[in-house]
């Protein structure tokens, strides 16, 4: 099997992932998973696709992110994983799919307007 790269974004936050089989080991901006995502949630989310498919041991992922926060980059790499999850086997999408983690969250933060207050978005809204 040769090497699967797919990208995955959430927010402000881009993950490139390089999917390779192998033994598990999982590097982060060649950094350890582990001190990369320090708490237990975002090592969840980002193990999600691999321990839905039963695939946890049988490959190694090499991840680049950058832009956003910890959860946008964590989301991100977890869509990547799962793109590519779809690539090794078809029958891995029916398993993903439904618990949505092949679906890109358009949410983002809404830019500041001019002539409101620091963290203001809209103007106040008046009937008269």
């Amino acid at each position: 099997m040769a090497t699967i790269h797919k990208i995955g974004r959430r927010k402000t936050a881009v993950a490139r992932i390089y999917l390779s089989e192998g033994t598990g080991k999982i590097t982060v901006n060649k950094r350890e998973f582990a001190t990369y995502f320090p708490t237990a949630t975002l090592q969840y989310k980002v193990l999600q696709p691999l321990a839905m498919t039963g695939s946890a041991e049988n490959f190694d992922v090499k991840v680049n992110v950058y832009g956003g926060g910890t959860t946008g980059q964590a989301e991100a790499v977890r869509m990547a994983i799962a793109r590519a999850m779809c690539e090794v086997d078809a029958e891995n999408r029916s398993i993903l799919k439904p618990e949505g983690l092949l679906t890109r969250d358009p949410r983002m933060v809404e830019r500041k307007k001019f002539g409101q207050k620091k963290a203001r978005k809209r103007f106040q809204f008046s009937k008269r």
